[in-house]
């Protein structure tokens, strides 16, 4: 079968019912292999006319004592967070020849990809690479799959984490 198919599922239009296109969403975070969910999401979204979607949460400061100290954690918290997703940003433009949709948002990440996948219709494939190390895929994977999975209305697509940038080209 040749890529030029287009009844192929690997082609298949991911778009949404009103037009937009489907957004894979990349959860930023520190981890070494979320650059292999980007870079799958990215290849992915190319090859079947998608968008590529980064969401990071950061958590609410917690000084309520001080305010003026909470604030200001808060402040350089959302900073640091802006600068993480324009860096990936500049990447996903790279792998895909596109800006990603951006997402920022305060809260517990666990929940809120939750929140996000169900307030955003344009969100269809979550796309997340699983650890490598002896502790397990991630506590977000694994909070996903044993907890929250019934709750997403789209699927989970889990990349293993050792991938090599070749070997996820030939992949996607």
């Amino acid at each position: 079968m040749s890529d030029s198919q287009t009844d192929s599922p690997a082609n298949e239009d991911l778009g949404s019912s009103e037009g937009r296109p489907a957004v894979f969403l990349v959860v930023v975070d520190n981890s070494p292999e979320m650059h292999v969910a980007l870079r799958w999401a990215s290849l992915r979204a190319r090859r079947t006319g998608g968008r590529v979607g980064l969401m990071r949460a950061i958590r609410p400061a917690d000084f309520q004592h001080w305010a003026a100290v909470g604030n200001l954690m808060s402040a350089e918290a959302r900073e640091e967070a802006e600068q993480l997703l324009q860096e990936h940003a500049a990447e996903v433009f790279r792998l895909y020849g596109g800006m990603p949709v951006l997402y920022l948002i305060e809260g517990d990440t666990k929940d809120a990809v939750i929140q996000l996948v169900e307030e955003d219709q344009d969100i269809r494939i979550l796309v997340l690479a699983a650890g490598t190390g002896r502790r397990g895929p991630g506590p977000l994977i694994t909070h996903l799959t044993k907890k929250a999975i019934a709750q997403l209305r789209i699927p989970v697509t889990i990349v293993p984490g050792g991938l090599t940038d070749e070997q996820i080209d030939r992949l996607v």
